[in-house]
């Protein structure tokens, strides 16, 4: 399912790492069948994670690029940009798109340190994402 050996047998590893963790609440009634669903559904989340992240990438590449301009020129632009798109946003928004497209920091550490869930964080990123899409045609930045 997932191509590479690498990437299986880092899957496989999961697989072993899902047993351990609920060893508890399984039957040793049917192993192979059981060994065999659990590591569909790690290979299918991980193919549906690598999708999603693919998705993301041009979007993220777009944020990243009106961060790194080097000209004041495109800088004072970006600027302007930036206003309308962090216009009507939550106070926490900008330090969320910063933590996470220039510091670099992984969503978790991102909800860390501000203080909202993953799943917060990663919506007010898509959102971001969404109304930057909006504001500013490709070819622009």
């Amino acid at each position: 399912m997932l191509v590479d050996e690498e990437r299986a047998r880092d899957a496989m590893h999961d697989v072993f790492v899902q047993v351990l963790r609920h060893e508890d609440g399984l039957t040793d009634a049917a192993p192979s069948s059981l060994l065999w669903s659990i590591a569909t559904r790690v290979c299918l989340n991980r193919l549906r994670s690598q999708r999603r992240r693919r998705e993301s990438m041009d979007e993220d590449a777009l944020l990243l690029a009106v961060a790194e301009l080097p000209d004041e020129a495109e800088r004072t632009g970006a600027r302007a940009l930036l206003s309308r798109l962090f216009g009507g946003e939550p106070a926490s928004s900008p330090l969320i798109a910063m933590l996470h497209y220039v510091d670099g920091m992984t969503l978790e550490e991102t909800a860390a340190e501000v203080g909202l869930s993953v799943s917060g964080v990663r919506k007010r990123l898509r959102g971001l994402r969404e109304r930057l899409g909006a504001l500013a045609p490709k070819d622009e930045v």
